[in-house]
């Protein structure tokens, strides 16, 4: 899993693959993290658990991601070390996911204020998946 920020105009893109889709969901959370703040500490903060749950899997990521800017913005927290499983059962999607929240006053954190739909993509590839997604700065 791994993901690389991308320059987009006036936005931050996040290009991000895993084996899973679970693994790439985590990577692009980890990505609008380093979006967010340059360096993050490799210790202290909470993990945390929620769950979201969206009819297709773009629009999963999509919730995921603003769900993690919710918690960011309501404890105080950059989320970090994101881990996800996401499943489809009934023709709904879900992402149980957990985090470890670093209290916003130890990181230098820039403002990251939306995950957008502009140019998001998530497919398979011969590999796993690949995810780039673009946030409004």
């Amino acid at each position: 899993m791994s993901f690389d920020l991308r320059e987009h105009t006036a936005d931050v893109a996040v290009e991000a693959t895993g084996e899973s889709l679970g693994e790439v969901f985590g990577a692009v959370a980890d990505g609008m993290a380093a979006a967010m703040c340059d360096e993050i500490p490799a210790e202290g903060g909470e993990r945390f658990e929620t769950t979201v749950a969206a009819e297709n899997r773009e629009a999963l990521l999509f919730d995921y991601l603003d769900e993690l800017i919710y918690e960011r913005d309501v404890r105080g927290v950059l989320p970090v070390d994101n881990e996800a499983a996401v499943g489809e059962a009934e023709g709904e999607w879900r992402v149980d996911c957990s985090a470890r929240g670093i209290p916003l006053d130890s990181v230098d954190a820039r403002d990251l204020k939306a995950v957008t739909y502009s140019e998001m993509d998530l497919s398979e590839t011969d590999d796993g998946w690949h995810a780039y997604v673009v946030f409004d700065v």
